[in-house]
């Protein structure tokens, strides 16, 4: 079986007919999302470890063991491209731990969160109906069993796919 990594990679990538500075790519829209960690000690740039746990669930990564484990075998060049330090001591990419993904996974601003996907999405979208090329978009939605926030509000969950290139 062939690895779904270059795909994943594909996913992430702009549209190609945008130019230059005409759409903001995902890794842009991630480095909105506010770091919950003190500064001091930081290994990992939140940014990275965002987009790395984003093709771990694209990858069908449904755990944050499985997030972990996804990173850690993911090839050099995936590492490189989503931002992963590289070492020239051990000449390899340095890649957070399964503990650390679940560590920040759990801490950062889910709206922080949501928006910036939302809005890569949103400017994905509108360029495309912008170029005179509709496209569909599937969304889906769910609330989590057990899990509220403050003031008994539950927590919801929002998936978006793209009809044209998944």
């Amino acid at each position: 079986m062939s690895s779904p990594i270059p795909l994943t990679l594909h996913q992430l990538r702009d549209q190609p007919e945008a130019g230059p500075g005409e759409l903001p790519g995902l890794l842009e829209c991630l480095a909105e999302v506010p770091d919950p960690r003190d500064p001091r000690g930081v290994r990992h740039a939140l940014v990275g470890l965002l987009a790395l746990s984003a093709c771990a669930v694209l990858a069908d990564a449904t755990s944050l063991l499985a997030i972990g484990e996804w990173i850690a075998d993911a090839p050099p060049q995936v590492l490189e491209r989503l931002g992963a330090r590289y070492d020239p001591l051990t000449r390899r990419h340095r890649v957070p731990d399964e503990a650390t993904v679940r560590r920040v996974l759990t801490r950062i601003d889910g709206d922080a969160f949501d928006c910036a996907v939302g809005r890569w999405l949103g400017d994905r979208a509108a360029l495309t109906t912008a170029a005179g090329k509709p496209r569909g978009l599937a969304v889906d939605g769910k609330s989590l069993r057990g899990a509220a926030k403050a003031a008994g509000r539950k927590v919801h969950l929002l998936a978006a796919l793209d009809h044209a290139s998944g």
